[in-house]
This record gives structure tokens, C-alpha cells and sequence, in this order.
């Protein structure tokens, strides 16, 4: 048989390149068949996703299309409550943002392989990099593509945690200067909006105006900032606005007292975080400094005994 191929190798392997040929050119067929049943996505009321996202927007949402009924009800809502807390509820969906994590994974195992296939010249190693190097840098490359959106995720959830908890009391005692200067609710907080710092909690403020000149309730939007953000010092003060509006009380010293309630709390987790900071710093004193501190103080007596001793 080998001679056979041999003989007729000038058949042979015109052959066997058109058959590849063809294989290739039907997959690109079946993917620019799937790649047009991708519908167009109206993007007209939603806020454009992250850099990060734009840069490689189209293989994203051309994924998610085919993996969106892929992924379970349970994932979809852990998913949908991240975004929704992150701000990106009206920027991505559950299923672009797990394609996201799939087309980085893909993206950092080709540079992965594409890096370490760079050493492997010829004269640059002595016996080349072998298969396995190449299998195990893909693997770590998918890994942590993978992994970065969700951490990328995490510390943006992170900081908008802070930033809320840092602004409160600010757009607290805004808020309760333009009510107990006259004006209702909603004009205090428009004027909170224009007045305040650019941050989260102006973003979430300025949705619930919306919501309501969108004709949503005034309670219903306060619960669904309350719900978006999850934190308990936001239910706290929308719970206490709504329950004295329904009650007909007077919300300058419901306000005032959460304002206040709200600049406690806040000294009270810097005083904490200051009483933390000598614990954390334990371990770069012990690691770090006192070793180069030892070897300063020691080397002097260390050089004596050893010259007294020659």
C-alpha cells in the first residue's frame, strides 16, 4: 500500500490537498451560515458595555446567541443579579457576558501558545518545547481568561460597594437641606443629582427620577434602587422615606437622622479599617523588613567575630 501511494504520489497528493481544501471551505460555509442567522441587536435604549467588551463585541454576541438557551434559569439569575448590582444590567446580558469569559479564554490560550512558541527557534533551545509545554500553556492561558472577567466582575462590584458607602451620607445631608428647605421629595433629589459628585449613587438617583417620570411610582422606584443595590444602608433609607410618606410624616427628620446615622457608620468603618492596619502589616515586617533590618545590625558583629577569629 505505501508503495502504491509512493508511486502514484503525483495523484495522491493533489488529491488529498483539494479534499482538505474542501473541508475547509465547507466549515467556513457553515460558519458564515451561522454568523448571518445571528440577528442584529437593538442597542437604542442601553448603555454601551465596557471597553474591554467593545473591543471584541462582535464574536461575543454572535456566541451568545448560540449559547443562550444553553444556559440554565438558575445561572441566568446569579448572573442577571451581578450585573444588575455592578450597573450593567442595561450593558450586558447573563449569556454575552459568560461568552465573554469563553472568547477570553480562547484569546489568552492562543497567546499563550503563540508566546511560548516564540522560544522555540531553531538554536534557541536545545532540544525544542514539546507538546506538552504547548498543552499546559494553553490550559493555564484558558484558565485565567476565563477566570478575569469574573474577578474583573468582583472588584468592580468592590468598588462600587465603596464608592455608595463613601457618598451616602454626602447625598444624605443634600437631600435633607432641599426637603427641609421646602422642597419635596423628587426636586431634592434632582437637585441632589445636579448638586452631587458623579459616582454610583448619582447614577442610581438619576434612574429613579427616570423611573418615575417614566410613570412608576415614587415607592416602587426607591424599592427597585433598593433591589439593584443590595445593601443594607440604602434599604434602610429607602424603607424609612417610603414608611414616612405613607404615613404622612415629615421627612426632614427622617432624613436627618439617617444622614447622621448614615456619617456614624461611616467613621466608625475608617476607625475599624485603622485598627486593622497594624495586623495586616505584621506580615511585610516579618517577611520584609525585619530580615534586612537583622542583617544590617548583624553583619557589623558578625565580620568582628569572624576577623578576631582569623
Amino acid at each position: 500500500m505505501q508503495n502504491l501511494l509512493l508511486t502514484h504520489s503525483h495523484i495522491v497528493l493533489p488529491l488529498l490537498a483539494g479534499l482538505i481544501g474542501l473541508a475547509a471551505a465547507l466549515v467556513g460555509w457553515l460558519a458564515s451560515r451561522a454568523v448571518v442567522n445571528v440577528p442584529r441587536e437593538d442597542r437604542e435604549y442601553k448603555d454601551p458595555p465596557p471597553l474591554g467588551f467593545r473591543l471584541l463585541w462582535w464574536p461575543i454576541h454572535a456566541l451568545a446567541y448560540f449559547i443562550d438557551p444553553l444556559v440554565s434559569d438558575k445561572s441566568h439569575r446569579a448572573a442577571q443579579t451581578r450585573l444588575r448590582k455592578g450597573g450593567l444590567d442595561f450593558s450586558l446580558s447573563p449569556s454575552q457576558f459568560l461568552a465573554a469569559r469563553l472568547v477570553a479564554a480562547l484569546l489568552l490560550a492562543l497567546l499563550a501558545c503563540w508566546i511560548l512558541g516564540s522560544f522555540d527557534r531553531p538554536g534557541a533551545l536545545a532540544h525544542g518545547i514539546g507538546a506538552g509545554a504547548y498543552l499546559w500553556a494553553a490550559c493555564s492561558g484558558a484558565a485565567f481568561g476565563y477566570v478575569y472577567p469574573a474577578i474583573w466582575l468582583r472588584d468592580r462590584l468592590a468598588r462600587r460597594r465603596s464608592e455608595l458607602l463613601k457618598s451616602l451620607p454626602f447625598y444624605l445631608d443634600i437631600i435633607t437641606l432641599c426637603v427641609e428647605a421646602g422642597l419635596n421629595l423628587q426636586g431634592a433629589l434632582s437637585q441632589a443629582v445636579s448638586r452631587g459628585p458623579k459616582g454610583v449613587l448619582r447614577d442610581e438617583i438619576q434612574r429613579v427620577l427616570r423611573d418615575i417620570r417614566a410613570g412608576k411610582s415614587r415607592a416602587d422606584s426607591l424599592r427597585a434602587m433598593a433591589e439593584r443595590l443590595n445593601e443594607s444602608v440604602v434599604s434602610s433609607f429607602t424603607g424609612a422615606v417610603i414608611q414616612a410618606e405613607s404615613m404622612g410624616m415629615n421627612l426632614g427628620p427622617v432624613l436627618r437622622a439617617q444622614a447622621d446615622q448614615r456619617r456614624s457608620e461611616r467613621f466608625l468603618r475608617a476607625e475599624k479599617l485603622a485598627m486593622e492596619a497594624p495586623v495586616k502589616l505584621l506580615f511585610p515586617l516579618i517577611a520584609f523588613i525585619f530580615p534586612c533590618t537583622f542583617i544590617v545590625l548583624f553583619f557589623p558583629i558578625a565580620m568582628k567575630f569572624i576577623h578576631d577569629g582569623l
